[in-house]
């Protein structure tokens, strides 16, 4: 019998505190403000003052704005987008999406993923992976700062400018992360960024691209007009999620499964939003892609933007506490992803999730859920995540990715999210303690 009926757990909406729940429900009785007002104006505004980047384009998530950033390029059908393995379907459906027009589902040529295999103890691109598979066709690289870690900037700088190839940065991971004192989001022709619910600050769904080049801005802005909004339902259901993920799933989620239940059957009758639907594992569009930021989700991105700070010093502290408690165990942790370590290389981890390896890490997920109440991370139990993407159907190959692969087995993420104390971070590593 658990000690605790509310779980300690990575998802289900980490970042909410009480105001922005409070805030979430105000605006439920606000529906004047979902679309209209000056929200969207101001995050954008905010989003260039803090990466110092002269655009900022918001979209309803991530995967809208790098639709936008692809059909804004002038890429010819046919053309290869270089991208690492150990990653999620939202970020490869945007490049087989560029086959759709926007208003139709004719399909057009389109762009085709590539996908490299990843660096067993950064979880960031293998550049010599990624050398050897690109071809006469690649024209895109995109990047992305696994878990808030940034990627190897010089080295892959150095490779796009000898192939010529298009730099983005996928930043859905990294807010807030730097090298050298200098942003991730800053080092390619464009960027983009993700709000989703489980992100560094959440609106449950919503994204922004950065770019400094203006030509290219104004591309992406038309896109922006051209695709329209969400309708208003799609917007309750956003408003409507941290409310009921913060009184009633999860307060209820172990009494006799209630909450559990009630999250299922939210999400069947689409009450609530998934973060993944169904089409996207298939590599097909849902409606609600791509389409602009509506103004209520921008009011919860902005209460969230001021907490930026402390948001981050929480995680790095989290993290710190779980490197120390199990460095020296049977856990694998590379040395260099010590703060520490980070510290002294001038590279600032956004530390998303704090990342272990393990051989029994699937056992040790699905232990610690159904006999301890704790849900830890399986960000990623398939080199595509989630676990039941139809790999074929995306282009993926089993045995393209080894280590994608094989760390896909073995990984597990611990959660530092605001609201998980050091108690129940030491909970959390007392669990452990047993697989030492």
């Amino acid at each position: 019998m658990c000690q605790y009926l509310k779980p300690i757990s990575i998802s289900l909406s980490p970042n909410t505190e009480k105001d922005d729940v409070l805030l979430a429900l105000k605006l439920i009785f606000q529906p004047w403000k979902w679309e209209q007002g000056k929200a969207v104006l101001e995050l954008e505004e905010r989003f260039k003052n803090y990466l110092s980047v002269k655009h900022a384009i918001s979209f309803n998530s991530g995967r809208s704005g790098l639709m936008a950033i692809l059909r804004s390029l002038g890429l010819k059908p046919g053309s290869e987008v270089l991208l690492q393995a150990f990653t999620c379907v939202a970020a490869v459906d945007p490049i087989l999406w560029s086959r759709l027009r926007l208003r139709a589902s004719a399909r057009q040529a389109g762009l085709k993923p590539v996908y490299v295999d990843c660096d067993k103890d950064t979880f960031n691109i293998d550049i010599g992976d990624l050398e050897r598979k690109i071809s006469s066709n690649s024209r895109v690289l995109m990047i992305q700062h696994t878990f808030g870690l940034p990627a190897n900037m010089d080295g892959i700088i150095a490779l796009a400018k000898r192939y010529n190839l298009i730099l983005i940065e996928d930043c859905a991971h990294a807010l807030g992360a730097e090298v050298n004192g200098k942003k991730v989001g800053t080092f390619g022709k464009a960027s983009f960024f993700s709000f989703s619910r489980d992100k560094n600050i959440s609106s449950v769904y919503g994204g922004v691209v950065v770019t400094d080049d203006d030509e290219l801005a104004a591309k992406i802005r038309k896109v922006y007009w051209d695709v329209g909004r969400p309708n208003n339902y799609w917007v309750f259901q956003q408003l409507l999620h941290p409310v009921l993920m913060n009184w009633v799933i999860l307060p209820l989620y172990n009494v006799l499964d209630l909450g559990k239940i009630f999250l299922v059957l939210s999400q069947w009758f689409g009450i609530l939003s998934k973060a993944v639907h169904w089409k996207e594992k298939i590599g097909k569009k849902p409606s609600y892609f791509p389409k602009r930021y509506p103004n209520a989700l921008a009011i919860l991105a902005l209460n969230q933007f001021k907490k930026i700070d402390r948001f981050y010093s929480h995680r790095k502290e989290l993290s710190r506490f779980y490197y120390n408690s199990l460095k020296d165990t049977s856990f694998e942790i590379s040395e260099d992803l010590s703060p520490e370590s980070l510290d002294a290389r001038n590279i600032k981890h956004g530390f998303l999730r704090f990342t272990i390896k393990h051989p029994k890490a699937h056992e040790i997920i699905y232990e610690a859920w159904h006999k301890k109440n704790i849900i830890v991370g399986d960000w990623y139990v398939s080199p595509i995540i989630p676990y039941d993407t139809n790999l074929e159907s995306i282009g993926y190959k089993m045995g393209s990715c080894p280590t994608a692969e094989k760390l896909s087995k073995t990984t597990l993420n611990l959660p530092t999210h605001i609201n998980i104390s050091k108690k129940d971070a030491e909970k959390i590593v007392k669990f452990l303690e047993q697989w030492k």
